[in-house]
């Protein structure tokens, strides 16, 4: 809070005032300046440490939901002494403020430019997936499960540990930093599988395979973390999951605005296979890479025209609550969630606030630490695909405590260096009447 997001705060006013000086229209320029010095208030309260206000009327629907939380728990409370998970959360809907309530700028995204260079920037990863994955993955129908078993490790692992470029975490990473996050190869897989600390693949796949043999639609839900390089992962699972005839559905779960520097929006979702198929961010690309990136792009557009794959952006995602608060706070979400045959939720993000970013012993079974996302009726089959980044960590098992302890001593700082990962999880009560008395 001191310092993480101040910087990132700087970052984004730099990158409206690079825009600014490319604009001629007076009244779009008056309009962003406009937002600038809003943005350049919040600076002064963030590093100042003011109390939280409340949200000024932008005509966004959330604002009421967020004015109430505040009043009703955060009245007096400061950016350093409100909890952390919640003050993260309103800083970025402060920020999102400075543009809604502008004329010209409203969807304007701070981030963008900084989400499209790390892409960019990702090209050995991009092409080491795009060379591989470009042609079908599965041959045929009659794929031996063996083979389907080891292509779902190992592309689970390309989607967890795509998760490691984060940018709201990761500010400064050089391009050797992203190169080493960024391998994908067996080995690189083999020798990484050791750092899931709590580790569910094996009950993952079981869950996934079983959907083969069910009558009817087949739907697994994506709940997005980045764009870029990690959502392209996302997308290389989804593939094959289709591919496999694992799943008939795949919906993504963005947010309706910038959150989090890189989260993924609307916009980052459009642009990726239309860059895919269209775009030179590769110059010194081979035609054959470039002609499996674009393979890879055409495929994906195609799914989404034929209602294959569905991008879906609920409010309810960019709000301060907690999982914990999805079944009573937006119910019509749950309900939906509730009709998946599983639901994946992806990066540090969505894990803290599936486990109400509590410092529970690291022993905590994960359906115990989820609460309502395990245990209310109808609550989906939950996976949480997460490299650790923050202090919140369960689900290691009855020995939990001892690895914590070990790890605490011999790498300090091991929870926020996304060495180590988890895979997790909950077998929900899919199939109950949904019941919110």
């Amino acid at each position: 809070m001191q310092s993480r997001l101040p910087t990132i705060l700087g970052k984004a006013i730099e990158d409206a005032i690079r825009t600014l000086n490319n604009e001629s229209d007076e009244e779009r320029v008056v309009d962003l300046s406009q937002c600038i010095q809003r943005m350049e208030e919040l600076m002064t309260d963030l590093s100042g440490n003011a109390k939280l206000r409340p949200i000024v009327d932008d005509g966004e629907a959330d604002v009421v939901t967020w004015n109430r939380e505040i009043t009703k728990f955060f009245i007096g409370k400061d950016f350093m002494s409100a909890p952390w998970l919640f003050a993260e959360a309103y800083k970025y809907r402060r920020l999102h403020e400075c543009f809604s309530v502008s004329k010209y700028w409203k969807g304007y995204d701070v981030f963008y430019r900084q989400k499209n260079d790390t892409f960019s920037r990702s090209n050995e990863a991009v092409f080491e997936l795009a060379m591989r994955f470009a042609e079908p993955t599965v041959k045929s129908a009659n794929e031996t499960a063996d083979s389907l078993r080891l292509m779902f490790m190992e592309l689970t692992q390309v989607c967890l540990w795509g998760n490691s470029t984060d940018l709201s975490l990761l500010i400064n990473m050089t391009e050797e930093q992203i190169r080493s996050l960024q391998s994908t190869g067996g080995d690189d897989l083999a020798a990484t599988e050791q750092n899931i600390l709590g580790n569910d693949l094996e009950r993952l796949w079981n869950t996934v395979k079983s959907l083969r043999n069910k009558e009817g639609p087949r739907r697994i839900d994506f709940v997005l973390d980045n764009a870029g390089f990690e959502l392209y992962c996302d997308c290389v699972y989804a593939d094959f999951l289709i591919q496999s005839g694992l799943a008939t559905e795949i919906r993504f779960h963005g947010k309706r605005y910038p959150w989090f520097v890189s989260d993924v929006t609307k916009k980052d979702w459009d642009w990726l296979p239309n860059n895919m198929v269209y775009g030179n961010l590769f110059p010194n690309a081979s035609e054959v890479e470039m002609e499996a990136l674009r393979r890879l792009g055409r495929r994906w557009k195609q799914y989404e025209q034929e209602g294959k794959w569905i991008y879906e952006q609920h409010p309810f995602w960019c709000t301060g609550h907690t999982y914990w608060d999805l079944h009573s706070e937006a119910p019509d979400l749950f309900l939906h969630l509730s009709k998946s045959d599983l639901v994946i939720f992806k990066g540090d993000l969505n894990h803290r606030k599936l486990t109400y970013d509590c410092a529970a012993p690291a022993s905590t079974p994960f359906d115990v630490a989820i609460g309502p996302m395990a245990s209310a009726s109808g609550a989906p089959k939950v996976a949480s695909l997460r490299t650790i980044k923050s202090d919140v960590v369960v689900g290691l098992g009855p020995s939990g405590g001892v690895t914590a302890k070990r790890l605490d001593e011999e790498e300090p700082g091991w929870k926020i260096s996304g060495k180590y990962a988890v895979v997790l999880l909950s077998d929900g009560r899919p199939g109950e009447p949904v019941n919110f008395d």
